[in-house]
């Protein structure tokens, strides 16, 4: 195909591809128990669809152009020398944990039965790659207001065997994060922020993320930015970025790119292991791997999203302080979210919990939402150690997990994503409100 008339049809099936998006995704009008209020959703116009369209046009079906950019383009928006495009935030956390197993980190080097400090409230999957390391998480309860364990709670967890924190900052609201790396680096142990909430928080005026060894995101429809699936994990450190992408591209040893051969300009001048001198580097495996890369098309919508990062995470902030402002006045009965001194939220969803004297259940409130089309959800999955997946599982428990139990009965939270408009958010607090006036 002459090349100029290749891209002329490109161009005009992109055009094409913006005026379906003005015909086929129509902006609904709002009204008040009868519209939808998600929690949760993706928000896109036809920049999204047009990158995914450009890159399925190129059918490179594996990580490419769009990936690279990506990657170079979230590192910096995370503040660190390094991200590397997953298929899931839960895989970021998997591997990130995995990381942390490699003989190639020497007397740091985790083994199982290590010992890993982690939250007792959360999304399973901070927790599940401990487990799926054969290291033992130990759980501290987190704090009412701000769902986020404190240090001083972390630091009584540390034992023995202690060797990680890792830790999620819960609905976007950074913890203590600072400070809790210089305890860790004070006392050797490795640091790992699940950022899958809270992209673009930051904490003392630096992006969450850059302060722990490893930091993990994700891209799934109900974060800050969506790919559909899709994760990342970030560092500062050229070493761990090795480990983790050797994790991540089969467990191989080998770094070119999907489709590149002779990165390193030694391909058949290696000798690794018991391989005898000249062994195809490309089929040389130093770690026991996934495969877990995202594909470029994925990449291409998260490119296009990053555009709007700064708008989304404005947005859901102007909606949080909205939505505060309306359910002050509950505060003899609801307990309100709040951040630490130092933190400034990217929040992704507004949690409340119901006091225990309160003159109604959290259930009553919650089907009160949901029967006016609010949507709401519980703190993920609350207690975990009361989940049945974990009920034959080695753990430690450190104090009291009280708080735990009390998210677990009585915290639920509901949504500020930039898809709602000034309108939703209104209605969302005045019903929340109506019900608590309507209780005494």
């Amino acid at each position: 195909m002459d090349p100029n008339r290749k891209i002329e049809l490109r161009q005009e099936i992109l055009d094409l591809v913006g005026q379906y998006y003005e015909e086929a995704f129509p902006k609904p009008h709002f009204l008040g128990g009868i519209s939808s209020v998600p929690v949760t959703g993706k928000v896109f116009d036809a920049t999204e669809i047009q990158y995914l369209v450009d890159s399925a046009l190129d059918f490179w079906l594996t990580s490419g152009r769009f990936a690279e950019t990506f990657e170079s383009q979230f590192a910096g928006v995370m503040g660190v020398r390094h991200a590397l495009l997953c298929n899931s935030g839960s895989s970021a956390n998997l591997l990130a944990m995995s990381a942390l197993s490699s003989d190639r980190l020497g007397d740091r080097r985790m083994h199982p039965g290590d010992e890993v400090i982690t939250v007792a409230v959360g999304f399973p999957t901070t927790v599940n790659p401990i487990f799926q390391n054969q290291f033992v998480p130990v759980f501290v309860d987190p704090e009412i207001g701000t769902y986020n364990a404190s240090l001083e709670k972390v630091a009584a967890a540390v034992g023995p065997k202690t060797k990680a924190i890792f830790i999620a900052h819960t609905l976007g609201n950074p913890f203590e994060v600072e400070e809790m790396k210089a305890f860790a680096t004070s006392n050797n142990l490795w640091l790992i922020e699940d950022c899958a909430d809270a992209v673009g928080a930051k904490y003392n005026g630096k992006e969450v993320g850059s302060f722990g060894d490893i930091a993990t995101a994700s891209f799934y429809p109900a974060h800050h930015i969506t790919m559909g699936e899709g994760g990342a994990v970030v560092t500062n450190s050229g070493s761990i970025k090795k480990i983790v992408e050797s994790f991540r591209d089969w467990g191989r040893d080998c770094w070119c790119p999907p489709g590149h051969d002779n990165t390193c300009g030694r391909r058949f001048d290696w000798q690794i292991g018991d391989l005898p001198y000249g062994y195809d580097h490309k089929y040389t495996y130093s770690h026991i791997g996934f495969n877990l890369k995202a594909t470029d098309m994925q990449a291409a919508v998260g490119v296009a999203q990053l555009e709007k990062l700064p708008n989304f995470i404005n947005q859901r902030n102007k909606n949080w302080h909205a939505l505060f402002q309306i359910l002050k006045e509950t505060e003899q009965r609801l307990v309100l979210p709040f951040a630490a001194a130092k933190a400034e939220p990217s929040w992704f969803g507004f949690p409340i919990t119901v006091k225990q004297d309160a003159p109604f259940t959290r259930l009553e409130l919650i089907q009160h939402l949901e029967e006016n089309r609010i949507a709401t959800r519980l703190l993920f999955g609350g207690n975990l150690i009361r989940q049945p997946a974990y009920k034959n599982m080695k753990f430690r428990v450190q104090g009291e997990l009280n708080n735990a139990d009390l998210i677990t009965h009585q915290t639920f939270w509901v949504g500020v994503y930039p898809g709602l408009s000034d309108e939703a958010i209104e209605f969302i607090g005045r019903t929340i409100v109506g019900f608590v006036k309507s209780k005494g």
